[in-house]
C-alpha cells in the first residue's frame, strides 16, 4: 500500500527519518527534479498518525513542483515534516540530526521554513548542511520569507481584482482573512496599507487581538469566517478549508490568499467555478516565498526579489486567459501550465541527481 501511494503521486523519492536520541521522526518527499533540485519548506506539525504526516507530504511536495514551474523558476518540489509539537518539542539536537538527514540528499533536496518552524531553527538545520534557505541575512540568507509570500500573493490578489472587478484598487473592497500568522499578519498590514476592510480569525487569539489593536481589522468567530458578507475570502492558514460545506456559505466574488492546498477536493474547485467565485490557484498566488529564497543560490539580492514577485500578477493572468481558452477551472488550467513547462524541459533534461547542486553565494557556515 505504502509503494503504491507513493508510485501513485509520481514521487522520486521518499525518505524517512529517524533519530531516536534527538527525538526526530520526520519525512522528506522529493516529487519532481526534472526542472532542478527540489526547494520545499520543513513543516512541524503534532500529526495524529504517521500517515497523516505522510499524506500531507506527499501533497505539499507535488504543489512545490508546480509552484516552481509556474512561477517560472529552474527549481522541483519537495517538502519535509517533523511530527511534533513546535511549542514544546523543539531542540538543537532535533534540528540538526534533520540537517544530516537533508544534508546525505547531496543537494536533491533544499529545505526551508515552513508551518511550525523559524528563521532560527534553520539555523541549527545549518550547522549539518548547506542546503538550506531562509536563514539570517548574516549567513547569506533573506531572512523571514512570511513578508515576501505576503507581498506575492497581494499581486495574485491584484490580478484577480482586475479580472473580476476591472481594476486593482485593493482598497476598495473588503476581506475575510482566515490566518492571522507570520504570512497571514503581513497580508492584512499590505491590505490595510491601503484602507481595505479586513475581517480576521485565528486560533491563535493573541494574533487576533494584535491585528485588530494594532492593524484595526474586525475579529470574527473561527466558523463564521465564511459567513462574512465579503469581497475576497482569503485563506491564510491551514489547508482545506474551501469544501463542499463551506462553499454553500461564502459570499465573496473571489477566493484568493496564501494557504496550500486550499480546495479540499477538486470537485470544490468545480463547485467554485458554477456559483461564480474566482478561484485563484494557490500555488500560483503564494510563491512569492519561495521566489525570494531561489534568489540565494546566486547571491541575495532584496531589489531583485521584489522584482521578480510583480510576475506574480502576470502569471495569474496567463492561468485566467488559459482557463477561458480551454473551458477548464482556473485550478486545472495552473495545472496545465506546470505540466506543459516540466513536459518542455523534460525533453531537454534528465531528473537532477545532485552532483551539480547549487553554491550559495557569500554563505557562512555554523560550526
Amino acid at each position: 500500500m505504502l509503494f503504491e501511494k507513493i508510485a501513485t503521486s509520481g514521487h522520486e523519492e521518499v525518505v524517512f527519518c529517524h533519530n531516536q536520541d534527538a527525538g526526530l521522526k520526520a519525512i522528506i518527499a522529493i516529487h519532481n527534479t526534472v526542472l532542478g533540485p527540489a526547494l520545499g519548506g520543513l513543516r512541524m506539525w503534532p500529526y495524529k498518525t504517521e500517515e497523516d504526516a505522510l499524506n500531507d507530504v506527499l501533497r505539499l511536495s507535488k504543489g512545490m513542483t508546480y509552484k516552481a514551474a509556474v512561477a517560472g523558476l529552474n527549481l522541483g518540489g519537495g517538502k519535509g515534516v517533523i511530527i511534533g509539537d513546535p511549542n514544546t518539542d523543539k531542540s538543537e539536537a532535533l534540528f540538526r540530526a534533520l540537517g544530516r538527514f537533508v544534508n546525505s540528499l547531496g543537494g536533491r533536496y533544499i529545505t526551508a521554513e515552513d508551518v511550525g518552524i523559524d528563521v532560527n531553527d534553520m539555523e541549527y538545520v545549518l550547522k549539518e548542511t548547506e542546503y538550506v534557505t531562509g536563514v539570517h541575512q548574516v549567513h547569506g540568507g533573506s531572512g523571514d520569507p512570511s513578508p515576501f509570500t505576503a507581498y506575492g500573493t497581494l499581486q495574485g490578489l491584484m490580478a484577480s481584482l482586475n479580472h473580476v472587478y476591472g481594476n486593482e484598487d485593493v482598497g476598495k473592497y473588503s476581506y475575510a482573512v482566515q490566518g492571522v500568522g507570520h504570512v497571514g499578519m503581513e497580508f492584512v498590514k499590505l491590505l490595510r496599507e491601503q484602507g481595505a476592510k479586513v475581517f480576521v480569525t485565528d486560533i491563535n487569539k493573541a494574533a487576533v487581538q494584535r491585528a485588530v489593536d494594532e492593524l484595526g481589522c474586525e475579529a470574527v468567530e473561527l466558523d463564521e469566517i465564511y459567513d462574512v458578507d465579503c469581497d475576497v475570502y482569503s485563506p491564510t492558514a491551514l489547508g482545506g478549508t474551501i469544501n463542499l460545506d463551506t462553499i454553500p456559505r461564502l459570499k465573496c466574488k473571489v477566493v484568493c490568499g496564501a494557504a496550500n492546498n486550499q480546495l479540499a477536493t477538486d470537485e470544490c474547485g468545480i463547485e467554485l467555478e458554477k456559483r461564480g467565485i474566482l478561484y485563484a490557484p494557490d500555488y500560483a498566488v503564494n510563491a512569492g516565498g519561495l521566489m525570494n529564497v531561489s534568489i540565494e543560490f546566486d547571491g541575495y539580492n532584496r531589489e531583485r526579489a521584489m522584482r521578480m514577485m510583480r510576475t506574480i500578477y502576470y502569471n495569474l493572468g496567463k492561468i485566467f486567459e488559459i482557463a477561458k481558452r480551454d473551458g477548464i477551472p482556473t485550478f486545472k488550467a495552473a495545472d496545465r501550465m506546470a505540466e506543459e513547462r516540466i513536459a518542455q524541459i523534460g525533453k531537454i533534461k534528465l531528473p537532477h541527481m545532485g552532483n551539480n547542486a547549487p553554491r550559495f553565494q557569500g554563505r557562512m557556515r555554523g560550526n
